[in-house]
């Protein structure tokens, strides 16, 4: 399994950046998770849009699923083109409502709702799905192939179960969304950097990569912070970072 990075930041992207999205690639699927701002262009520095076979959103955020209305119509052009002869299927929450309406677009998309605990294997995928602690409903993503094992956190406040998912995952996407110092004094349903860390050593995890940080940090900032609570390898996400699970 191949874990591409094309956006990374939170709530807005910085220059040349983008909010949340991923590629996972296996030997015979293209997934996109999540969507948000800017996550196209960076896309198409590997693929064409319309050859994604599914998108995984893991909540309606605007910065998880900002370009996911510009997906639409690349997905129309690709059919009217007959480069694509099948809506795209997306696999989503189904709340806020509001926006669960506005995911469909003519015939282009194919919806699946997903729910905590719903499990799913196809082609030596197997990928579970777990609610977090957010102010949606929000899916944490356990993603199992013979190659190993990835856990995508979505967004998260500290109450998420992450024991409960997984232990010692090959690798851990946990957003950072700011550095601990600048924590919010009111509860928030986000994880600092020294949080995310705190959660990789909790579960054992292999690798942890921070993400969903705000895109005014300094990288070497937040890879310092992750160091000083967390012994396991630690990347900060940049658009164009690829990690290999073998």
């Amino acid at each position: 399994m191949k874990w591409t990075v094309l956006g990374c930041h939170s709530p807005y992207p910085g220059p040349g950046g983008a909010t949340a999205g991923y590629l996972l690639q296996t030997a015979n699927k293209n997934i996109l998770v999540d969507c948000g701002s800017g996550v196209l262009a960076h896309l198409g520095k590997i693929m064409r849009p319309d050859q994604l076979d599914e998108v995984w959103l893991s909540h309606l955020h605007h910065d998880h699923i900002a370009d996911f209305f510009v997906l639409q119509y690349a997905i129309l052009t690709a059919l009217r083109l007959k480069r694509r002869s099948r809506p795209l299927l997306v696999r989503t929450p189904l709340a806020p409502h509001e926006w669960a309406d506005r995911l469909t677009y003519h015939d282009t998309i194919a919806i699946r709702e997903v729910k905590d605990g719903d499990h799913l294997k196809q082609d030596g995928l197997s990928v579970r799905w777990y609610r977090t602690d957010h102010g949606v409903p929000c899916y944490a993503m356990v993603i199992a192939s013979e190659e190993g094992t990835i856990l995508y956190g979505a967004d998260a406040g500290l109450s998420t179960d992450w024991e409960g998912m997984i232990q010692r995952p090959d690798l851990f996407i946990c957003e950072g969304t700011y550095l601990h110092r600048d924590k919010p004094s009111a509860p928030m349903a986000h994880h600092s950097v020294r949080e995310a860390a705190e959660a990789a050593a909790l579960i054992g995890a292999r690798t942890l990569m921070i993400t969903h940080w705000f895109p005014e940090l300094d990288p070497q900032e937040i890879e310092a912070e992750a160091e000083a609570f967390f012994q396991g390898n630690i990347r900060v996400a940049q658009s164009g970072l690829a990690v290999e699970v073998i």
